[in-house]
């Protein structure tokens, strides 16, 4: 029998193509797989390169933020500063001691904040030295407060001194006035009173004698006689002035001796006659007027102290006989 259902004999090389197509597949597959695999890669490293792109521009923003957040922070600082500085230094007249402080942390901050390559850290540091320089602030203005109560008490008690000096000044204008008016009168009132003024010609003798006379070729000598008193003027030595006036209208007196009046100006004196004076009593004075030659007229004597005329009188001299 020719046919039948068995195989023949060539029929394993009927399975060969088939085990070959299924090495291809499976190539096929594992080259698949590896494209799979490596876009599944490709893409897995791209999100997470843009996750880590993404992390550092949000820390960047963050970083961006903190520095001006915290560069915000010392502007405000320094505003209040500001406010308060030109206040203090008005008042003291120079920094004190923390406002040296505060200019010294100033500079560390804005260094800091100028750098940009801060670290978080430094910035941290920024941020707490920010904190203290306001408290120092608080602590200025602490003092600026204090200072200007202190000025403003002393302005007022400035303003009462200066017008508590006015009113002394005032009143001792008023008391140097009275009391110059006073002495002037003490000084007016105390001046000596002249009486009993007698004028007495006198002709010395050989023998020693005197004798007065009214002949002006007799005459030797003028004896000024006079009493003075006062019941103001203290106890101690005092001078007279005697002024005497020939008949040609010429004062006797010797050059230089020149008197300053109260009323007639600057007048030469005869002579200057020193009065050791006791309060209350009256004190008799006389004084001799010499020359040479005495001439016939009148003798005009005028008596000063302490610059006013306090007496005169007048002597006549004749050509002979006696006068009075």
């Amino acid at each position: 029998m020719t046919d039948t259902n068995y195989p023949s004999a060539s029929a394993p090389q009927s399975n060969k193509p088939a085990k070959n197509n299924n090495t291809k597949n499976l190539m096929i597959g594992l080259l698949a797989a590896g494209l799979l695999g490596t876009w599944g890669y490709l893409l897995w490293d791209k999100n997470k390169a843009g996750e880590e792109l993404k992390k550092e521009q949000t820390n960047s923003i963050s970083y961006m933020s903190q520095r001006d957040s915290i560069r915000a922070m010392y502007d405000e600082a320094e505003i209040r500063l500001d406010s308060i500085t030109g206040a203090n230094n008005s008042l003291q007249g120079e920094k004190s001691a923390l406002q040296k402080d505060i200019d010294s942390r100033k500079a560390e901050i804005r260094k800091i904040l100028n750098d940009k390559n801060a670290t978080q850290a430094q910035l941290a540091k920024a941020r707490t030295m920010i904190a203290q320089l306001n408290d120092q602030i608080g602590s200025l203005e602490a003092e600026v407060t204090r200072l200007t109560g202190e000025n403003q008490e002393l302005n007022v008690a400035n303003t009462t001194l200066t017008q508590e000096k006015a009113d002394l000044e005032t009143n001792l204008t008023t008391t140097k006035t009275e009391k110059e008016d006073l002495e002037k009168t003490v000084d007016v009132a105390s001046t000596f009173s002249a009486s009993n003024i007698q004028i007495t010609p006198i002709n010395e003798k050989k023998s020693g004698k005197e004798k007065s006379t009214t002949s002006a070729k007799k005459v030797d000598k003028l004896v000024v006689s006079f009493d003075v008193e006062n019941r103001i003027a203290k106890s101690g030595p005092a001078d007279m002035y005697l002024i005497v006036t020939a008949p040609d209208g010429k004062v006797i007196s010797e050059n230089g001796n020149v008197l300053n009046t109260r009323a007639d100006g600057d007048k030469s004196f005869t002579a200057k006659i020193p009065v050791n004076y006791e309060q209350g009593t009256r004190k008799p004075i006389q004084f001799p007027i010499q020359q040479n030659d005495f001439n016939t007229g009148n003798y005009k004597i005028e008596i000063y102290h302490n610059g006013f005329k306090i007496g005169e009188g007048v002597r006549s001299l004749k050509k002979g006989g006696l006068f009075g």
